[in-house]
């Protein structure tokens, strides 16, 4: 029972911490993430020391029943009605930007002397965004009109095409590592039942969902139906040993094509999401050693570099091949800057699976993320000052 005391002690204790941070963030214009992250290393085995050792063991869990929610999430903004809403415009921009931060932070990587698995791997975080950031900013700027939905048009899809980009970097990068250790063959059929068995787990779990959900009423009996289906989807990838992430993005894009009452699930998941995601940073900041930061120092320094100018340089060409305004291909790319929490679930997920290759991926996507959060915001109310639509500076 002692246990059980210390367990429920240390959760409790860890909510109220991510409610200070939470509080705090809108005192010193600092974001939350960054704060939850900050106070897990001062806690963490960096820091004072607070938690014990068997906290560890609850990374895993916690980590999975977070980013499945985010995941499935992210696949609820895949609905071909938000497709056609958003048009193509910003489907160009958005995919042109995602495949030029892929391929500027990749050659980069590999320029500086960064091994070819760690560099897909890196590649493929570097697209995640930080929506809430930027639409805090464009709340904040009282922003208006062409530029401003554009905008917010591409971060609400934005990670949902950095996870479907991570995914499949992530299984590359997995296949070179087993084909270090076995054959070649044998690597290609790994990442194909990564994949490929990801997309067909979330078929068959969110096909019959999608004709059960919504029937239930509002409230608790939904909340229960979206949260087993969720932790069901990632319960059978991780059993299958395929990418849960792909699979819960496939299970909440398929419901939300599918189902009459699709709002109703995705709802009831945002409303208990968060909780996850304060132990979820937390956690991620108390398993950080800080004297790794400075290991990373050229490779940090090349993917920050690297992505800024892949966001800039692909919106410009989204934006000129679709057709879009000058001003949306000279300042879209600034703009979305900001990078927070969905990064830092992909570096977990990598760093858990890769082994010796992923030990270094967390802290240089927590360092470059610091950046990102602190100086994103203010490059995205600059674009849209620049753009003319900031009506309040």
């Amino acid at each position: 029972m002692e246990s059980v005391g210390i367990v429920l002690t240390i959760l409790g204790a860890l909510l109220l911490l991510g409610l200070v941070g939470d509080l705090l963030s809108h005192r010193i214009a600092v974001p939350r993430v960054t704060l939850l992250i900050l106070f897990g290393v001062v806690i963490g085995s960096s820091g004072l020391g607070l938690l014990p050792e068997r906290t560890e063991d609850w990374y895993p869990l916690i980590s999975n029943v977070a980013l499945l929610m985010v995941g499935f999430l992210l696949g609820g903004k895949l609905s071909l009605a938000n497709l056609r809403q958003v048009g193509p415009q910003v489907l160009g921009i958005s995919a042109f930007e995602v495949l030029g931060v892929v391929a500027f932070v990749l050659v980069g990587l590999l320029l500086a002397g960064i091994s070819l698995p760690m560099a897909l791997v890196l590649a493929g975080i570097a697209p995640a965004s930080a929506p809430a950031a930027v639409n805090n900013v464009v709340e904040e700027t009282g922003a208006e009109g062409r530029y401003t939905d554009t905008l917010l048009g591409i971060v609400a899809i934005d990670d949902a095409w950095g996870l479907i980009a991570f995914s499949l970097l992530l299984a590359v990068a997995q296949m070179l590592a087993a084909g270090a250790d076995g054959s070649a063959l044998g690597a290609i059929q790994y990442g194909a039942w990564d994949l490929g068995g990801a997309l067909v787990l979330g078929l068959l779990v969110g096909v019959p969902a999608a004709f059960v959900t919504g029937r239930l009423q509002p409230g608790e009996p939904t909340q229960a139906e979206a949260l087993g289906v969720v932790l069901l989807a990632g319960g059978l990838a991780v059993w299958l040993e395929v990418s849960y992430l792909l699979t819960a993005l496939t299970v909440g894009a398929t419901i939300v094509n599918l189902a009459s009452h699709h709002e109703r699930p995705f709802h009831e998941i945002e409303y208990i999401e968060w909780p996850f995601m304060i132990l979820f940073f937390l956690l991620a900041g108390a398993s950080l050693h800080v004297a790794e930061l400075a290991e990373v120092g050229v490779a940090g320094g090349v993917y920050i570099v690297m992505r800024a100018l892949g966001l800039v340089a692909g919106a410009f060409a989204g934006g000129r091949i679709t057709g879009a305004s000058p001003r949306i291909r000279r300042w879209m790319g600034w703009a979305i800057m900001p990078q927070a929490g969905v990064a830092l679930g992909m570096a977990l997920v990598a760093s858990n699976q890769l082994g010796a290759i992923g030990a270094s991926i967390l802290p240089l996507v927590v360092g470059s993320t610091v950046v990102f959060e602190l100086l994103g915001p203010v490059l995205t109310r600059l674009a849209l000052i620049r753009a003319g639509e900031a009506s309040r500076g």
